[in-house]
């Protein structure tokens, strides 16, 4: 596939250079770079996965609306794609990547090495932001969720603790009373409501407590919330509402487009992004951030990556 690429390459009037390009460099291990990688590999390109282990999907310990696992951890997901992806020889290195750009090629550097691709795909996810309480990690996934399509139906029927400080937040706490629980705390860390909403909680008998929490109790499984003031709200299941952080430094010398909030990264129908050739799959991008939905979009970065790397050959 290499020396196909270098034919193309010569036939426009261009010279390759002695660095090794890959057809695709992948950054991200987690549904949507390695469903991309599958493709690319099964359709014959020559691909380079990079990972620097660990990722949001991974700590998911029970997915249970992705087609065809009745339940399964995102540890043993992205495991299972890993070994998959290699067995269609795809390349896969551990390792951090610092910086993305584009030049002749894409320059994509982990430590002191570059590597060289015609075309990039980035999923490298984000990070959520974990109220700052003892305990967190011990029950993150058994009890602890930040996601409501994710593990919102782990709620049902229980005793639910919802976290945050914005009007967002009580809007959650609106809407997982209408699906999944009625016994429902909503907890602000200092935000006041505006009237009209603690009016309509009331009227939901959800009860608003504004205070610090400290630490989360139990043994195998959430108890209660300690607040800072010694009170304790028993629960038994938490929903933090904190928001996260994109994992995007190594895009931060390209001039991307963003959406309306300068948060996200626009993308094409196809994931590509406002940069020709390198495209954002997963949260970074302002589609709905599920481990299904990553993989779908994965699957249409690389059919179209495929399609444009066959016009170069005509």
């Amino acid at each position: 596939m290499y020396a196909a690429c270098a034919s193309s390459w010569r036939w426009k009037g261009l010279r390759m250079s002695d660095e090794k390009v890959y057809d695709c460099i992948i950054v991200g291990a987690g549904p949507g770079g390695l469903q991309a990688a599958i493709y690319l590999a099964r359709f014959s390109k020559d691909v380079l996965l990079i990972d620097r282990s660990g990722g949001r999907t991974r700590h998911a310990k029970h997915i249970e609306n992705y087609l065809g696992h009745k339940v399964i951890s995102g540890g043993e997901l992205v495991e299972t794609g890993i070994e998959q992806a290699r067995s269609f020889n795809v390349k896969i290195q551990t390792g951090e990547v610092s910086k993305v750009l584009k030049r002749k090629f894409f320059e994509v550097s982990v430590g002191p090495s570059v590597y060289h691709s015609l075309f990039t795909i980035i999923s490298t996810g984000v990070y959520d932001n974990f109220p700052p309480i003892e305990n967190v990690h011990k029950y993150l996934g058994n009890g602890f969720y930040t996601c409501v399509y994710c593990d919102g139906y782990r709620t049902r029927g229980k005793k639910l603790l919802i976290i945050g400080n914005s009007t967002e937040t009580a809007n959650l706490a609106l809407a997982m009373k209408s699906m999944y629980t009625k016994d429902i705390v909503l907890l602000l860390y200092f935000h006041t409501l505006p009237p009209d909403y603690e009016e309509r909680l009331r009227e939901e008998n959800i009860q608003v407590v504004v205070e610090k929490p400290l630490r989360i109790i139990g043994g195998d499984t959430i108890e209660a919330v300690e607040l800072k003031d010694g009170r304790k709200i028993p629960c038994e299941a938490i929903m933090s509402n904190l928001g996260f952080k994109l994992n995007d430094a190594l895009l931060s010398e390209l001039n991307l487009k963003k959406d309306h909030a300068d948060f996200k990264y626009a993308t094409g129908q196809h994931y590509e992004s406002s940069l020709s050739g390198l495209y954002i799959v997963g949260p970074l991008n302002t589609g709905n951030d599920q481990a299904v939905i990553a993989a779908g979009e994965g699957a249409v970065a690389a059919i179209d990556i495929n399609k444009r790397l066959l016009e170069r050959l005509q």
